[in-house]
């Protein structure tokens, strides 16, 4: 068996710091696209463990010629646009590219609600050029069945919740939500608060369903009583607001199911002449952009793209090649990132 191949393997053969590879690999800030894509290129070269499933299929496609053969279309559908700031984006460039060595393309087909209501296929999608869909942002559990029948392999990244534990017919792929949000319950409670609430609608998807299930859980756990009059379930900015201006009393600390949401809740409050931090502390999820750009800045739990994005090309692929596969669900690692609107180490 070979030498695993190290990030610091990488970084020496590239005369560089392992710090700057790692961040490449991790899909954090700080580094020149060009730099990034020239790392992740070599990582793919020395079979590094996160790109070694790719590695091998695109060395098979070079074996058998130059220019890897047109397969056909994966077929992105999904109900929202895809912002830079969307977890999403970032993943979706390294899938094309890699999908593209394989040869195949990515088409993206936006879902409109009256495709939703008449469960019918957007006018740009095409049966016969596609090999299979991957799904974003899809949280119509009827419209999602209705995927899962065509007889193409579906690839589910986030799904709408299933508490029943009834999953749709397909491949899953989720970051990991809930080992953050589990350290982040317990270093709080370890500094003495105890005042918890939530905000998110845990019905909107699984990954929220699963980030306020590991909020109940880590409490639980603790042995500590969740007031439910902390626990908001909704979104958008004026139902946030809403809800927080009806409670006579707030929390030590609220965690929300991404970092929109905390985006909201900060901004209503502050409507309210609360100080944030000082009245309440707030984190997020996703690690997006914003999460940088508000002040404070949001404790949040960052998304390995990269690594979703290997992990869907592998599903994928697989799932083409051996149609007859059980179904899997996979996670990928999340980190919890400290800043100061926790005002809590690490």
């Amino acid at each position: 068996m070979g030498k695993r191949v190290t990030i610091q393997d990488i970084a020496d053969a590239l005369g560089i710091s392992r710090n700057t590879v790692s961040k490449a690999i991790n899909n954090s800030d700080g580094l020149a696209d060009a730099t990034r894509e020239k790392i992740l290129q070599k990582a793919v070269e020395m079979g590094y463990k996160q790109f070694s499933y790719v590695n091998g299929l695109v060395n098979a496609e070079k074996d058998a010629k130059s220019e890897p053969a047109f397969h056909g279309e994966i077929a992105l559908l999904t109900t929202t646009f895809l912002t830079n700031s969307h977890f999403a984006s970032l993943m979706l460039d390294a899938f094309q590219r890699d999908i593209s060595q394989l040869g195949y393309t990515l088409n993206t087909h936006r879902v409109t609600p009256e495709n939703l209501a008449d469960h019918t296929l957007p006018f740009t999608f095409s049966r016969e050029r596609t090999s299979a869909i991957i799904c974003i942002e899809m949280f119509d559990r009827s419209y999602d069945e209705m995927v899962c029948s065509l007889g193409l392999p579906v690839l589910f990244v986030d799904a709408p919740p299933y508490p029943s534990g009834n999953t749709l017919p397909a491949d899953h792929l989720y970051m990991d939500n809930t080992s953050g949000i589990m350290q982040l319950v317990n270093a709080a409670l370890a500094r003495g608060i105890r005042k918890i609430g939530f905000i998110g609608d845990w019905d909107h998807c699984q990954s929220f369903f699963e980030r306020y299930m590991a909020f109940r859980g880590t409490m639980l756990l603790a042995g500590k009583p969740v007031e439910e009059r902390w626990c908001i379930s909704c979104l958008g900015q004026e139902a946030i607001a809403a809800r927080l201006a009806a409670l006579e009393d707030l929390p030590q600390m609220f965690i929300c199911a991404n970092d929109f949401v905390a985006s909201d809740a900060i901004r209503a409050l502050r409507a309210q002449n609360r100080a944030i931090p000082g009245e309440v502390l707030f984190s997020g999820f996703d690690d997006a952009p914003e999460s940088r750009m508000i002040t404070p800045q949001l404790t949040t739990v960052h998304i390995h793209t990269q690594i979703m994005a290997f992990s869907a090309v592998h599903l994928l692929m697989s799932r083409i090649n051996q149609p007859s596969l059980d179904y899997r669900t996979i996670y990928t690692e999340t980190e919890l990132i400290w800043r100061a609107s926790t005002e809590l180490q690490s």
